[in-house]
């Protein structure tokens, strides 16, 4: 007989197979001998008191075995001989993209401006050695796009839970531990993800598709009367038929430029700028778990969420990473941007998050004027559809001059931003291309800045530690989502320009991380085979 039960257990009874099947045989009223197996269906942490709690949802199982199979998986068929669509991108949006595709019969042909999991962690590596930056193969492209060489963080507001679950169901059968099919706050680890993408791109070629490196996209192709979109053109001339979904990521700001000049649907969208935060991570642990001996031995290394409103805009973190590290992410030489990722153990010696500032297009007003000159970058019209772009590159370009015209990234002790302070010292950082002291509160926009500093006071407030000259505030975190929009009807998710184009993903501005980018990804395969079949 199979039992459902919620139990509220502390952490080192909740870790502990034999001491979890006596607190279930408990709640029974039976024997733990008479309990044949236990299985977790959900688990999550709460942290809100003194003492720490696991509250776990299980299924106990008395009288019968537990069953072999976590998970349902997913049947691929071959389409080698099926209608043909093209996919832009190799990230969440436009391997999940594919993927569904071939469930729905359709044969995909994925073009990707950058190289394969692998070979990407050599250019990688290179920006923090070298200090070298390949436009084409970064952080934020090549295959996985932006989520490859990140925490893999899987966690999602999404209502749409059942979209969710199906997400996280592929990446398990493509190798990712099923822990994440339980975690409350699921990840991969950045030492992980890279395998699970690579198993993805094989799937994908077994069944019949392509996936293509080296291949950025330049231009579409059009019908005569430009009505439709009927393939895409590579950088080296190449030509690829069928309807096209666009899964570029948010740094595909060539691709954006293109789309405007030709009258595709483009829009600003609001983001958010900022900076990247770093803690020890004995310290967060101390502060989140309320114990002064930090996590212990059976709690993970301590998350962290914090939100506010300052002079009627909001301040946030972003992409905590417990236990992980800062890293360069910029896609041009001349550009300093910083994003965080942690391993799957996020066992390191730091913990970080981003820390911004909402931004709204009618922000981008005059007020930013002196900004941009500072940057030597002539300043947006208030009507630019790509007035938010703009201030991204301009961020990312001071951020490099006030760097040293390197990638070593301009940083300040947290108490120094916060009290417009200039300081001389810094404290150790993980960020392996190195950082220069610099007065952040000085130079960085005032509309952020002002916004920063009182929301970090009321951080401190509101976790007493976190406001600390132990923390690093790094410069400069822009790449939080996309500056535009691309337009696009609501029911055939295809572009309000042209027909055959489905803007998808958190580069067309409708999803924010690595599930909401594969859930519409999977809608816009579902839009595109319902037109094509």
């Amino acid at each position: 007989m199979q039992h459902t039960l919620q139990l509220r257990l502390p952490p080192h009874v909740a870790a502990n197979e034999r001491a979890l099947r006596q607190a279930v045989a408990g709640e029974l009223g039976v024997k733990a001998a008479a309990v044949d197996g236990v299985r977790v269906t959900r688990r999550s942490i709460d942290a809100r008191q003194r003492n720490i709690y696991i509250n776990l949802t299980l299924t106990a199982y008395v009288g019968e075995p537990v069953p072999q199979a976590r998970f349902e998986q997913v049947e691929y068929a071959n389409v080698e001989r099926a209608p043909q669509a093209i996919v832009v991108g190799a990230g969440p949006a436009g391997l999940f993209a594919a993927l569904r595709l071939i469930e729905l019969g359709v044969r995909p042909v994925v073009l990707e401006r950058g190289k394969d999991v692998h070979e990407r962690r050599k250019d990688v590596a290179r920006i923090s050695r070298e200090h070298l930056v390949d436009a084409e193969s970064n952080y934020s492209f090549g295959e996985g796009g932006a989520g490859a060489f990140s925490d893999g963080k899987l966690f999602t507001r999404s209502k749409k839970r059942g979209n969710v679950d199906k997400v996280l169901r592929v990446f398990c059968q493509h190798g990712a531990d099923t822990d994440i099919l339980i975690d409350a706050h699921p990840h991969i680890g950045t030492d992980r993800l890279p395998a699970v993408i690579e198993r993805m791109r094989n799937q994908i070629i077994v069944c019949g598709g392509e996936v293509h490196f080296g291949a950025r996209v330049d231009e579409l192709l059009f019908t005569d009367d430009c009505a439709e979109v009927v393939g895409a053109v590579t950088s080296d001339g190449r030509e690829f038929r069928g309807p096209v979904i666009l899964a570029t990521g948010h740094s595909a700001r060539d691709t954006y430029r293109y789309l405007h000049a030709r009258h595709l649907g483009v829009e600003p969208k609001g983001l958010a700028v900022g900076v990247r935060l770093e803690h020890p991570a004995e310290l967060i642990d101390r502060i989140q778990y309320h114990n002064p001996e930090g996590r212990g031995c059976y709690l993970p290394a301590a998350e962290y969420s914090f939100t506010a409103q300052q002079d009627g805009r909001g301040v946030y973190s972003f992409c905590m990473c417990p236990g992980g590290f800062v890293v360069p992410a910029a896609t041009a030489q001349e550009q300093v941007v910083v994003n965080g990722m942690s391993p799957s153990s996020r066992a390191g010696r730091w913990s970080n998050s981003g820390m911004v500032v909402e931004l709204r297009p009618e922000d981008v007003t005059a007020s930013f004027s002196d900004f941009f000159q500072a940057c030597d970058m002539d300043a947006p019209t208030p009507d630019d559809p790509l007035r938010m772009l703009k201030l991204q590159e301009a961020a990312e370009r001071m951020a490099w001059m006030q760097g040293g015209r390197t990638q070593t990234a301009p940083a300040q002790r947290m108490t120094d931003f916060v009290n417009s302070r200039l300081g001389a010292t810094l404290p150790e950082c993980s960020y392996a291309p190195g950082v220069v002291a610099s007065p952040l509160h000085f130079w960085l926009p005032p509309f952020v800045t002002q916004r920063l500093q009182g929301a970090f006071r009321l951080f401190g407030k509101r976790s007493h530690g976190f406001l600390t000259a132990e923390a690093l505030v790094v410069a400069a975190e822009t790449r939080t989502s996309s500056p535009v929009r691309l337009l696009r009807h609501a029911d055939s998710l295809q572009s309000i320009a042209v027909c055959g184009l489905y803007p998808c993903g958190e580069g067309a501005g409708y999803a924010g991380g690595i599930v909401s980018a594969a859930i519409d990804g999977e809608r816009c395969a579902e839009a595109l085979a319902a037109s094509l079949l």
